[in-house]
């Protein structure tokens, strides 16, 4: 519950924020009316509402298939949307070559689930379905509109610093002062979308223990996940540098974390049993300093933490 609340007062937080800097922008500027912005907001919103589906398709290289097809992935997302009570997904194989999962769509009833073909591989069953789980308590918490609609405002801020950095007020020095603090809220705004994307990875690893998945299947799946991504080739890893937010991991990340991650694979197994789980909630964790200031510019938690944070579900 605490997770929910952190995200929608997030919502409120970052709407205040647009709020007010676009009210002080246009008294300064003598326009008494708000439309104009609500206008071109709503627009951009709408656009990227209606379009971000097809482009996720087009850059993920997503494959929709049948139950004849792939009988048991089928079988995994039917049970977890009925579980979840949402309507089932659309299921989908994502032809890029990192081992990964991911979830999108524009309502619940537009949801889609997709796997990378590398990651079926990878997985046993258990902890397929345990990441199968987190996307879809992505889908059930709307999250993903969540993130869509708070990353509006940084693009807002950027766009009304720039119109005031050009502009020809006469009065040039306030409109300078203006435009340096709209580009300050730029950059609070965007560190506000990261914290905000990162609790919904929290919230959504919750909603898959929720879904009776294991703690400890879900953590090795992460492990795996983070080991795979740390043998794909660099150049591949930069291909989909774009797209991490979408993905359960930041696989950018991941060969530093692999050496956080060995506090935890105590028997060098490449996985993560219940007793380790289990033994890592009674332990206190060292992240580095520059791992804590990774963390603030990353789309995801600290892969170390988010593992202690799982241990506490058990």
């Amino acid at each position: 519950m605490w997770l929910q609340i952190r995200l929608y007062l997030l919502l409120g937080l970052m709407f205040a924020i647009i709020y007010a800097i676009v009210v002080v922008v246009l008294r300064t500027m003598g326009i008494g009316t708000l439309v104009v912005y609500a206008v071109i907001a709503s627009l951009m919103l709408l656009l990227q509402y209606l379009i971000a589906p097809k482009l996720v398709e087009l850059s993920m290289r997503v494959h929709y298939v049948s139950e004849s097809e792939h009988p048991e992935l089928h079988r995994m997302v039917s049970e977890l949307a009925a579980e979840a009570g949402i309507p089932k997904p659309r299921v989908g194989i994502s032809n890029i070559p990192v081992p990964n999962a991911f979830a999108f769509g524009r309502w619940l009833g537009d949801g889609r689930v997709c796997v990378t073909r590398s990651l079926l591989g990878l997985l046993n069953q258990k902890e397929l379905r345990a990441v199968l789980g987190h996307e879809i308590s992505h889908l059930k918490h709307r999250d993903v509109m969540v993130i869509t609609t708070l990353s509006i405002v940084p693009m807002i801020c950027w766009l009304i610093a720039w119109s005031l950095m050009f502009s020809g007020n006469r009065n040039r020095g306030n409109i300078v002062l203006l435009g340096a603090a709209a580009f300050a809220l730029y950059f609070i705004t965007n560190l506000l979308v990261l914290y905000a994307s990162r609790i919904r990875e929290y919230y959504a690893d919750r909603g898959s223990v929720k879904l009776g998945n294991q703690p400890h299947h879900l953590a090795s799946a992460l492990y795996k996940l983070v080991y795979g991504s740390a043998r794909t080739p660099e150049h591949v890893v930069k291909e989909v540098q774009g797209y991490k937010a979408f993905f359960l991991n930041d696989p950018s990340r991941a060969l530093d974390e692999i050496q956080e991650l060995s506090q935890v694979d105590v028997d060098r197994t490449g996985t993560i049993d219940s007793a380790e789980l289990a033994a890592l909630s009674q332990k206190r964790i060292r992240v580095g300093l520059a791992d804590k200031m990774l963390e603030l510019f990353s789309t995801h938690p600290n892969m170390l933490k988010r593992i202690k944070h799982l241990s506490t579900l058990a």
